[in-house]
């Protein structure tokens, strides 16, 4: 058997390479001809709505099913069976946990380090999960999510060049949760490839260099987060007068107005839409303001934002969004 190295990887050359993936069981395809890429030193969010087909990608990636049609490679190998080449290149958090109860915190590290080539300290794991003060606890004892960051500890103690993270905040408090981004975000400084599966948008805003939306087994949306979240345009609220009929609101420059019920309110919701991102919100808003004086209306509540992931997150699961690379298709 031969023992040479892989060979090494280009400068620029992806991490992870997706290209038209398919995926079936029987005469379901799961996965309908997906492409993305992932570069070293960036964090790439895998998202979708329950059954997009996302966990069956990831799946494919980690080595554990053979693509239908298309191809998968990391690092440029086919990941397909855990080549050796792969093992100590490549690690995982899944949802499922592999840890053995009845080990302590630090017996859980140390044998991991044991199996590692080039492992990180006990301490710098500790360290890297908030997990000192637990270094002598049973694993039984420890809480959901004091469990998920020692997974990460175990998983990247390796220091491995790829990353799968599968909802590896799940059970975490909000504290717990940002420390962990923060390390995360750390390690993708550092260089590391991760490819980042999760329900919490949030965490997506807060890590991504890039993401995609998966739907029915589709790619629909793509790209950086404010090209993503720039064509669904701005909001501008405000709970809808007493006084004031619907007719009655007034039309903004490249917006469109609807009313929904908010704890029992009518609020009115603009959407403004425009080529000009960074100045489109500022023009429809005088005209509003220059009509509630006219009116001697109070807008209460007034909001004015983005567009969030949550609101491109729910025209997808709505199938309202028919879009690739972040833009509405046009047909």
């Amino acid at each position: 058997m031969s023992t040479a190295e892989p060979p090494a990887a280009e400068p620029g050359e992806h991490a992870i390479s997706v290209r038209g993936l398919r995926q079936s069981y029987g005469d379901f395809e799961a996965v309908k001809g997906i492409s993305f890429e992932v570069a070293k030193g960036e964090l790439f969010a895998l998202l979708g709505t329950n059954g997009a087909g996302k966990t069956t990608t990831v799946e494919t990636l980690e080595g554990f099913r053979r693509p239908t049609a298309g191809t998968v490679r990391v690092l440029g190998s086919d990941p397909y069976g855990r080549p050796r080449e792969l093992r100590e290149r490549v690690d995982a958090v899944l949802q499922h946990s592999g840890l053995f109860p009845e080990l302590t915190v630090a017996e859980s590290i140390d044998l991991s380090r044991d199996l590692a080539a080039d492992p990180m300290d006990r301490g710098a794991v500790l360290e890297l999960t908030g997990l000192a003060d637990k270094a002598g606890v049973q694993v039984r004892h420890l809480s959901g999510g004091q469990k998920r960051r020692l997974d990460l500890g175990l998983a990247v103690l390796s220091q491995p060049e790829v990353l799968f993270l599968d909802e590896p905040t799940t059970g975490m408090d909000p504290e717990a949760r940002r420390a962990t981004w923060s390390a995360v975000a750390e390690l993708v400084e550092r260089g590391m490839a991760v490819l980042l599966t999760t329900h919490h948008l949030e965490e997506a805003e807060f890590l991504a260099d890039r993401l995609a939306i998966m739907h029915r087994g589709e790619t629909r949306i793509e790209g950086t987060l404010r090209e993503v979240v720039v064509e669904w345009g701005d909001r501008i609220a405000f709970r809808l007068p007493a006084d004031v009929r619907f007719a009655d609101l007034p039309e903004l420059p490249g917006s469109t107005a609807a009313v929904e019920m908010r704890g029992g309110e009518a609020w009115v919701n603009y959407t403004v839409g425009g080529d000009d991102a960074d100045g489109r919100a500022y023009r429809a808003m005088g005209p509003l303001l220059d009509w509630a004086r006219q009116r001697g209306t109070a807008l209460e509540r007034l909001e004015l934002r983005s567009a969030s992931l949550e609101d491109v997150f729910l025209s997808v699961a709505e199938g309202a969004a028919e879009v690739v690379s972040g833009r509405p298709d046009a047909g």
